[in-house]
């Protein structure tokens, strides 16, 4: 019984901690870009995705070593914060993939347009 107890209040803190830090994080930087009046802020960016990284691989082993230690609840609380953040990051990774793929098809479309027009 002392087990589940400790287990569950410990999933109850770990989660509570994470989804606290990442909420402070996000609020710190809508702060920095508000004052920036609404322009990027250099190196933002990087520790976001740096989080978004680290955040899903961090949980994940937090939830391998809760498993190893016998505390179940804890690592179902791991895995199902997890869950969100890598979906986060995958969105984040695709539309930073569209943008990207969008401007190299601006590029080359300029290019072209340009050498066609010396031509």
């Amino acid at each position: 019984m002392l087990t589940w107890v400790a287990d569950v209040v410990l999933a109850v803190v770990l989660t509570a901690l994470e989804v606290t830090a990442l909420v402070l994080l996000w609020f710190l930087r809508g702060i920095k870009q508000w004052a920036s009046g609404g322009k990027p802020v250099a190196g933002s960016g990087v520790r976001l995705w740096l989080v978004l990284t680290a955040g899903p691989a961090g949980l994940a082993g937090a939830g391998y070593g809760a498993v190893r230690a016998g505390l179940p609840a804890t690592a179902v609380a791991q895995t199902l914060v997890a869950v969100p953040l890598t979906g986060v990051l995958a969105l984040g990774l695709g539309t930073e993939c569209s943008r990207w793929a969008a401007r190299t098809f601006r590029r080359h479309r300029a290019g072209r347009r340009h050498r066609h027009a010396k031509g």
